[in-house]
């Protein structure tokens, strides 16, 4: 069977549940109050398949780095996590990608969605 070394993206899901507080102008008071949200997340890897695995990355070892990262948030008060910053949905973004992309090659995307609310952000290098 031909390999032809096109481009593909994979993705893959997964969630949390985390609490956090914001300093906002609009709903100050509100934002300000301990607050929880469910997280969907999907980190998206793009490239060519390896020629032998024709794999672009094995789902097993990016599932166990999203895993690893999951741990750090799920069920956590995000402001105790120095190294997010104000936990902002962008904030987010950006630690997931940092964290994933330092072990997986080729991480392209990272979007984040708090489907409750209607929000959702999306970190693109590609």
């Amino acid at each position: 069977m031909a390999f032809y070394p096109m481009n593909y993206e994979l993705s893959q899901k997964f969630y949390f549940e985390a609490a956090h507080t914001l300093h906002r102008e609009i709903d100050a008071e509100g934002s300000r109050r301990i607050h929880g949200h469910t997280y969907h997340a999907q980190v998206f890897v793009r490239g060519t398949p390896d020629p032998v695995t024709r794999m672009l990355v094995d789902l097993g070892f990016l599932r166990r780095e999203i895993e690893r990262v999951r741990d750090l948030l799920d069920h956590r008060f995000l402001d105790e996590i120095p190294e997010l910053g104000p936990a902002t949905i962008e904030s987010l973004c950006a630690f997931i990608f940092r964290h994933i992309s330092a072990a997986v090659p080729n991480v392209t995307k990272v979007r984040i969605e708090r489907s409750a609310s209607g929000d959702a952000c999306e970190l693109s290098i590609a």
